[in-house]
Parts: C-alpha cells; structure tokens; sequence
C-alpha cells in the first residue's frame, strides 16, 4: 500500500485463509480510512433480525408496509448494539458521514423513522455493529494477505443477495472466487 493511500468506499473481501471467525468469508465496505485507522460494515452477513423487530426493541413505531421491513446486517464485532445505515442518496439525518459522492453512513434515529414511513434512502442496508482497525493495523493485516481491496459497487451492497456478494466483489478483480487459494505469497 502506498502511504497515504487509503481505502475509504472500498470493498474489502476476507481471503479464504482469514482466520478470524468475525470476518471469514465476509464483504465489508469501508467508511472511513485514514492515519488514524479504519471503519467498516461488513455488508454480507445477513442477522436473524428484521427491521420491525428492532423498531419494537427501540420502542418506535414500526414499517407502515410490509415491503419496508427489510433484513438488519451483522456490520461487524464492535459496538453490536449501535446500528449504521449505508445509504446512497444525501438527506437531513441528524448524524451522516459522506463517504463518496454516491455513499453516506447514518447512525442517527431519524433514519430509522423516515425508513419505518416510507420517507427514507431508496436503497439502503441497515447494520448493528461495525469493524474498526485502528491506526496501521489493516495496512499490516494487508501486508500479511489478510484482505484484498476493490472499489465499492453498489449494486454489490444493494441490488445482490447477501449470499452473491463475495464471489461479486471478488469478481471485479476479474477472477472467479473459487480460483483464490487459501495460501499466499509476496512476488
């Protein structure tokens, strides 16, 4: 890696010999990555939780519509009880970061609500949790063959399947996922 590049609305794909159960097999989209370190939503874990589940547990009301009551992601193993909503269109939520042009994160209520109404994102992904490096450690752990790096699609995070999503990340390096061995070496 070159220094002071770093690798924030990007795609990072667990290699197949990743030894941290949190992340094997896993897809994560990267917030935020700079000196200080690293913030990611792994985006291929889908959780047993629907959105009208956590709605009840936070004591709002829940999707007006059926429709509404999308799926909620295991975003990573830090801070599991915070949720994040990836999300492409811009809007008056209280707490965004902007990511890229076409990406922003939310952690505030009030995306929940617009959601729940019919009022939110048009294409979103709703995570509790998230992964987080601090300041070298992803370097290291790519340095180590740990992850590979792409830039992000989003139609990888919102128009696939959470089971398609890694062999499609993987597929914009131009290989089938299955040709990644689980061994690696520095040329």
């Amino acid at each position: 890696m070159i220094e002071g590049h770093y690798l924030q609305h990007h795609l990072l794909i667990a290699m197949p010999g990743m030894g941290d159960r949190n992340f094997s097999h896993s897809v994560t989209y990267l917030c935020e990555h700079n000196a200080d370190g690293a913030l990611g939503i792994v985006v291929n874990r889908p959780s047993d939780l629907r959105l009208s589940q956590l709605m009840e547990q936070m004591q709002l009301p829940g999707p007006e519509k059926p429709e509404w009551d999308n799926i909620v992601y295991q975003g990573g193993p830090v801070s599991e009880e915070r949720g994040f909503v990836l999300h492409e269109e811009p809007g008056p939520w209280e707490s965004s970061l902007f990511v890229s042009e076409h990406m922003h994160v939310t952690t505030s209520r009030d995306i929940l609500m617009a959601i729940a109404q019919g009022r939110g994102p048009m294409r979103y992904l709703l995570a509790l949790g998230y992964a987080g490096w601090s300041a070298g450690q992803l370097e290291q752990e790519m340095r180590d063959n740990a992850w590979l790096a792409v830039p992000s699609d989003g139609r990888i995070i919102f128009d696939l399947p959470a089971p398609e999503r890694l062999a499609a990340a993987i597929g914009l390096l131009g290989v089938d996922w299955r040709q990644i061995g689980s061994e690696a070496g520095h040329a």
